[in-house]
């Protein structure tokens, strides 16, 4: 696989669309300065934060956007984001050697990059080199080897996969069209430790010209934080955790729309939740249980076997995880366990 990364980057594949917009090295884009191990942004380059992160085998993640200059992301009325030709969005995920020790040594695991271009957002991702020093462009993705110690002293090794081109594009793809996940209004509504001290994301966007300001901004939708159980309900924490990590494609317009479960935010239709909602196609995903969601019943609910599953052919999310999110688990089994039985 250490080959697939430069194969993946050779001249030998001119053709390729996304080579016309990746370069070789994530260096050479100047998002950060140097050593750019330490994730520094320079210029345009902002640093941001979502309220619920995607759980990816409990790496941390760094998230930045850049915007073009004299350029503003816009909105409609329904909050939807339109941003610039231009547009980068770029994250990267790490390990602390020590989960209990937030000064312990960081390891810079991948970095993925999203540009807008004028049809569509494409993926560029790049793997870390064991020096820290740079990132190689990975067309074909990647594992490694990672190693730490987790939150209770438990000491964990998993074989870390970064997603190919098309694995981007499975879990991206909005009405047929790739798109970003995470930063969308209620998401990005939260604080954020700037060095000018704590703000608003969105007010700080609007304060430096790179977001377009709404009428009222205190009444805009906020996603609650699903790790902080002193933030929201447990409703709306185990919406926010189905939203982040199952609705991209759990959704009207996402790739699963036709199985007919929505896990997305915005979705009330109880039946399309999952309850009581027996499965469209039967198989080993369902482990014998009848329906998605049996209020009351996480044990008999199919959501709840596929969460705690590691295997490839049952386990939900399909992809970015080797681990069961023990946390993420415990928060939809209370939520289904807290729904009135019967129906």
């Amino acid at each position: 696989m250490v080959l697939a990364v430069f194969f993946a980057a050779s001249p030998i594949f001119p053709s390729h669309p996304v080579l016309e917009h990746a370069l070789p090295q994530l260096s050479e884009y100047g998002f950060f300065l140097e050593p750019i191990k330490e994730q520094i942004p320079t210029g345009l380059v902002l640093p941001y934060a979502i309220a619920s992160p995607l759980f990816s085998d409990y790496a941390e993640k760094l998230r930045f956007i850049k915007v073009p200059k004299n350029e503003t992301i816009s909105h409609d009325e329904d909050l939807e984001l339109d941003y610039p030709v231009g547009t980068f969005l770029i994250k990267t995920f790490y390990y602390l050697s020590d989960n209990r020790d937030l000064d312990s040594e960081r390891r810079l695991i991948e970095t993925r990059i999203l540009k807008k271009t004028t049809s569509e957002w494409i993926a560029i991702p790049y793997v870390w080199n064991e020096d820290q020093t740079d990132a190689v462009l990975a067309l074909a993705g990647h594992r490694t080897d990672v190693s730490w110690i987790h939150r209770d002293g438990t000491p964990i090794n998993i074989l870390y996969s970064i997603p190919n081109m098309n694995q981007c594009k499975s879990c991206h793809v909005y009405k047929n069209v790739q798109q970003p996940i995470g930063p969308k209004v209620r998401n990005l509504n939260i604080e954020f430790s700037y060095d000018e001290g704590k703000k608003n994301q969105l007010e700080k966007w609007i304060s430096i010209g790179i977001l377009e300001s709404f009428n009222e901004l205190s009444s805009l939708p906020r996603t609650v934080d699903y790790e902080n159980p002193h933030d929201g309900t447990l409703d709306e924490r185990a919406r926010a955790w189905l939203d982040i990590n199952c609705a991209h494609c759990h959704r009207k317009g996402g790739p699963a729309e036709t199985s007919g479960l929505h896990l997305d935010l915005e979705e009330s239709d109880p039946t399309k939740l999952g309850i009581f909602k027996p499965p469209v196609a039967a198989g080993r995903g369902a482990g014998d249980r009848k329906y998605n969601i049996v209020p009351g019943k996480p044990e008999e609910s199919i959501m709840e076997y596929r969460i705690t599953s590691t295997d490839p052919g049952v386990m939900m999310p399909e992809l970015s995880r080797k681990l069961v999110h023990d946390e993420g688990v415990k928060l939809i089994q209370a939520w289904i366990k807290e729904m009135p039985e019967g129906r």
